[in-house]
């Protein structure tokens, strides 16, 4: 009988180390919640080198960090600080950082529109929403 007692509370730690693993597996929005910070930062970046286009890039930095924070609260994970920006776009001539930010733009939103395919139902209308703008913020760097 001691050993049944010794398994008992094994098996009961077992359980809950189970549900710690699963609360600690990458939510598959977590990608496009970082990337929605790295652009934010790189039009922030962008802005900091060329303060003459903030009419232009501070609405799309502003519409970044509420996706952001929008998939923040959705995966229950806090938004995280970005990182340093994978691709310089504070130098150079300002057609050149607009061409990087387009491009980024892009990348962006040819994930996320990918992702949104994949999304269940109680996602896919955020992460459409996501890539439309992104859609938008190409057009807008035009």
């Amino acid at each position: 009988m001691a050993l049944g007692g010794a398994v008992a509370p094994l098996t009961g730690c077992d359980l809950l180390d189970r549900g710690d693993r699963r609360d600690q597996a990458p939510d598959p929005l977590e990608p496009l919640a970082t990337q929605a910070r790295e652009l934010a930062a790189r039009h922030r970046a962008a802005l900091a080198a060329d303060p003459g286009l903030a009419p232009l890039l501070t609405p799309i930095a502003d519409a970044h960090e509420a996706h952001a924070a929008e998939l923040a609260k959705l995966t229950g994970r806090p938004a995280a600080s970005p990182g340093p920006s994978p691709e310089a776009t504070t130098g150079g001539d300002r057609a050149a950082v607009l061409a990087a930010l387009r491009e980024a733009e892009q990348g962006g939103r040819e994930a996320a529109a990918k992702l949104c395919a994949e999304a269940p139902a109680d996602r896919a209308a955020l992460v459409g929403s996501i890539a439309a703008a992104r859609a938008t913020h190409v057009e807008a760097l035009k």
